[in-house]
């Protein structure tokens, strides 16, 4: 289990999180959801390091890691696997060179065994023919599914996906909505999703939390989100012009 505890974050003068709180249950498609600049990616970052908090405790399991220096964050990240909006893979490389490379760097295998488990961490991204294929003669939706499984290769408990659909098309966003569903039920991964996406947050989300000028403004399931009473969370969920939102 994932738990944020009254979480303040600064940058300068300006407050994004305002004492934010929730858990992520093991297993679950967690999205966190807010207005563009409400600290939703400055909160997951948090979670591997890149960021560290001005207040509050972060629990990963039985520990609260807020305080961990860099060497300590090893085995969370190596636990916590991140894939970030755009899909960063080396253009020099094919892509189960990309995905073979930390398979190397940190499970020290030969070339041979990583290259062949990548073979393998691609097929379950539905990537398996295009494995020598290099980035920049993929889409980006293609793109994006290796960069999952890239993120697979230190079998991580919880993966971190921040925005994975944006600037994809309908179709592949929705393929890579299903792969992030299906991984979390055929592996057991835990998913934690930033994004705007409302098709993939009320298609595949378990749970969603909204953050709203720095707090949770809601946390629940999609049939609470579907049900509220709350304009503000009405209002984004359903991409209204008009209402209470002060953006």
């Amino acid at each position: 289990m994932i738990s944020f505890r009254n979480i303040r974050k600064s940058f300068g003068p300006k407050e994004v999180l305002k004492g934010v709180s929730f858990d992520v249950q093991d297993g679950e498609v967690f999205f966190i959801i807010g207005a563009s600049g409400v600290g939703k990616s400055v909160l997951i970052k948090h979670l591997v390091g890149l960021l560290y908090p001005d207040a509050g405790e972060i629990w990963l399991e039985d520990q609260e890691i807020s305080t961990f220096n860099e060497e300590q964050m090893y085995p969370v990240r190596r636990k916590c696997a991140m894939v970030f909006q755009h899909a960063t893979l080396f253009d020099s490389l094919s892509c189960e060179e990309n995905v073979a490379l930390p398979l190397r760097k940190h499970r020290k295998l030969s070339n041979k065994q990583a290259i062949a488990e990548a073979r393998l961490l691609l097929d379950k991204v539905h990537m398996a023919e295009f494995g020598s294929r290099f980035p920049s003669e993929l889409g980006d939706g293609m793109r994006k599914r290796v960069a999952i499984a890239r993120a697979l290769t230190l079998d991580p408990t919880y993966i971190l996906f921040d925005e994975p659909t944006t600037s994809l098309d309908p179709i592949n966003a929705r393929r890579v909505d299903h792969l992030i569903r299906e991984l979390s039920d055929s592996l057991g991964v835990t998913s934690i999703v930033v994004s705007h996406d409302l098709v993939s947050i009320f298609t595949i989300a378990d749970r969603i939390v909204m953050l709203y000028k720095g707090e949770v403004r809601l946390l629940g399931t999609p049939d609470d989100f579907r049900n509220t009473t709350d304009g503000v969370v009405r209002q984004f969920t359903r991409g209204l012009a008009q209402g209470p939102m002060d953006i």
